[in-house]
């Protein structure tokens, strides 16, 4: 589903059509779930977290304005949120705590690539390889959207697909 069909969506919601909800759940909690996943590191506060942010999405589907990105928007919430979370908890997940099982069918296995992700990769670096890869983003969008230079953003891209291709060449020997 595309930025704009997500805008659509959520316009929808705003008019209080559950259905368009339904749908922009479905089309996106596995992305959203991998983008919380990205500050939480276990499942079961990332599951929190998702049902949240599609309560704000619900709530608060009237602030969003039409024509502008949807999927933006959606993860906006969804940031704002883990980073609320985390302050009023005054604390972070170390990586060792980080579980191996996450919810939502995103990954089911030990030793799944999101494991490998949370291992390997600095928080920065699992943000732009999930809104690269799962959202879709080019750079420059990611730039945009984290207030970075582009570079960076290409740059710690291209070193996290490196970090993970060795975790996960090493991971099959």
């Amino acid at each position: 589903m595309n930025k704009n069909e997500i805008g659509k969506l959520i316009t929808k919601v705003s008019e209080g059509d559950n259905n368009a909800f339904l749908t922009l759940y479905k089309a996106t909690v596995r992305g959203v779930y991998a983008y919380l996943y990205t500050y939480f590191k276990n499942s079961a506060d990332t599951q929190d977290a998702t049902q949240t942010v599609y309560l704000k999405v619900k709530t608060k589907s009237n602030q969003f304005k039409y024509g502008t990105n949807g999927l933006a928007w959606l993860l906006q919430i969804a940031k704002n949120h883990a980073i609320d979370v985390l302050r009023k908890q005054d604390k972070t997940v170390p990586l060792e705590n980080a579980y191996g099982v996450c919810a939502n069918q995103v990954c089911e296995h030990k030793n799944s690539v999101t494991e490998v992700m949370q291992k390997v990769l600095s928080e920065d670096e699992q943000r732009i390889v999930v809104m690269h890869v799962l959202w879709g983003y080019k750079h420059k969008e990611i730039a945009l959207l984290n207030k970075t230079p582009l570079g960076t953003v290409t740059s710690k891209y291209k070193r996290a697909i490196a970090k993970l291709k060795n975790a996960l060449k090493e991971e099959r020997q």
